[in-house]
């Protein structure tokens, strides 16, 4: 029986700045409060899971530099009780960061790539373990894995096929990027993916025109179709779509569904940074226990619920019992 889940991709230092207003360019706000913590997709993922489930087995598999940053990151990891024997060091390259501006429900982040840009394919292909799932975020930010690649087409799509052979579910994220750079990278990569998990503005990208409305609203009727052309793609299993309305999912039999968001009031948001990964979080645990799909939407919008409490990307994490609560609450069941 397979177990576990590892998380591989972008180990980030994230350092939150809130603060009071966004000013225009070559103005001034004021930083209410400073925060660090770990971010990046697998980070973001396997620190959910992990408050979630603390009985899971979790595995972490990355790079960070030989600094105090990735110190902190790898203390946090074995805080958590998740297994680093797949994180590198690198002696040249900083770990990546970012700084992340949060405030009115908004944020911007200023990221510098540091040793994520040296994660090569060898360093996850190396990986044996007999886990279920096998998660990979973000393509479009891995420098080494989004490259050119003469048999799978990327060095991502390289990995994610050894990771099915070897028995894995591969599930991905990207990064919004330019139409012409999703063609010539996550498109050569979707073959090899079982369940992808992305936002709206992540999915317009493969349809070729925006799934909102000018005034900024959902086009609801676009999502069924943006679904279809990432399955068309190549995705093997399950497409789901997540956005601040909701989310919508589309498995390999033509079963669409959407749900909508757990509510909660604007005033009470403190932060958004990690909500999308809080929500692929929720979503895998579900899958994971072999839950319905309609429930793994909606502890994806539980996940999702929690995160906006708290301005880093994991700090509002809560174990599966109140999740559970919270959902049975929200959508009923």
């Amino acid at each position: 029986m397979r177990d576990g889940i590892i998380g591989a991709g972008n180990w980030i230092l994230d350092k939150v700045k809130t603060i009071d207003r966004w000013p225009g360019e070559g103005n001034l706000c004021n930083i209410l409060a400073e925060e660090q913590a770990g971010g990046g997709g697998p980070c973001n993922v396997l620190f959910d899971l992990a408050a979630m489930d603390p009985a899971l087995p979790l595995y972490a598999a990355g790079r960070i530099g030989a600094d105090a940053d990735g110190d902190f990151l790898l203390a946090e990891i074995r805080r958590r009780g998740i297994d680093d024997r797949f994180m590198a060091r690198s002696a040249a390259a900083p770990t990546g960061y970012t700084d992340v501006m949060s405030g009115e429900g908004r944020r911007t982040f200023f990221h510098c790539r540091g040793a994520n840009a040296e994660l090569a394919p060898e360093d996850l292909e190396r990986i044996g373990l007999p886990a279920r799932f096998f998660y990979l975020g973000y393509l479009l930010l891995l420098d080494r894995l989004d490259a050119p690649e003469p048999r799978f087409g990327t060095g991502a799509a390289r990995v994610l096929a050894a990771m099915r052979r070897n028995g894995c579910e591969t599930v991905v994220d990207f990064v919004s990027e330019a139409p012409e750079k999703f063609a010539k990278t996550v498109c050569l990569a979707l073959p090899q993916i079982d369940i992808l998990i992305i936002n709206e503005l992540e999915a317009a990208c493969c349809l070729g025109k925006p799934v909102r409305k000018t005034d900024g609203s959902l086009d609801e009727t676009r999502l069924r179709p943006a679904a279809e052309c990432l399955m068309a793609g190549g995705v093997n299993s399950l497409v789901v779509l997540h956005y601040p309305e909701g989310a919508a999912a589309l498995d390999r039999q033509g079963n669409f569904l959407t749900v909508p968001s757990c509510e909660l009031e604007r005033a009470r948001i403190v932060g958004t940074n990690g909500a999308g990964d809080a929500f692929a979080a929720g979503v895998i645990y579900a899958l994971y226990r072999n839950r319905p799909l309609r429930e793994a939407l909606e502890l994806g919008s539980v996940s999702s619920y929690y995160n906006l409490l708290s301005p880093t990307a994991s700090g509002g994490a809560v174990d599966f019992a109140r999740m559970e609560a919270k959902r049975r609450n929200c959508f009923g069941g």
